[in-house]
């Protein structure tokens, strides 16, 4: 009896190195790697060559991306921010702090106020994008273009969303 029970653990265990070693290297290679190299060596022998794919070169420099977004409707009731008004904001109280480019796109957005009513309106969101480096000076910038938005169009809030990014000119 321990006889047949020890041939058939030999048995189990060969078959199941067996389905191992077939399938595990095409998974691997499924996933866009090598079982040799996930195990810490090459698993092909003599005469198997195995090749990776290079990595993509890193472009560019370090930058923040930042996203203002800006509603257009007053919670007090006065009449919407107009396309002229926010183009006379952006010129006068974000191109001088940012003359080296920003992006604006119009757009309709939607959000809970403070009172709890879903408010569905225009937008805006404005684009910077600078050198992490400027990241602290940068920011302090931003948050007064957020606060005198607020306080010029009675909005209750202004969105910011920062990102880290790489990029090439």
């Amino acid at each position: 009896m321990t006889w047949n029970i020890t041939r058939t653990r030999t048995r189990v265990a060969l078959a199941t190195a067996g389905i191992l070693l077939t399938a595990a290297p095409t998974a691997y290679a499924t996933l866009g790697g090598s079982l040799g190299s996930a195990l810490g060596g090459s698993l092909g022998g003599p005469g198997r060559d195995e090749t990776r794919e290079a990595p993509a070169p890193v472009r560019g420099a370090a930058f923040v991306e930042t996203r203002l977004l800006f509603g257009t409707e007053r919670p007090d009731g006065g009449p919407a921010v107009t396309a002229a008004q926010f183009t006379n904001f952006v010129d006068r109280e974000v191109t001088p702090s940012f003359p080296d480019g920003l992006t604006v796109q119009e757009g309709r957005g939607q959000w809970r106020d403070a009172g709890g009513t879903i408010e569905k309106e225009r937008s805006y969101e404005l684009i910077l994008l600078y050198p992490a480096r400027e990241a602290r000076a940068s920011d302090r910038k931003i948050e007064e273009i957020r606060a005198d938005y607020r306080k010029a169009f009675a909005q209750e809030a202004v969105a910011r969303v920062d990102d880290r990014k790489r990029v090439d000119f």
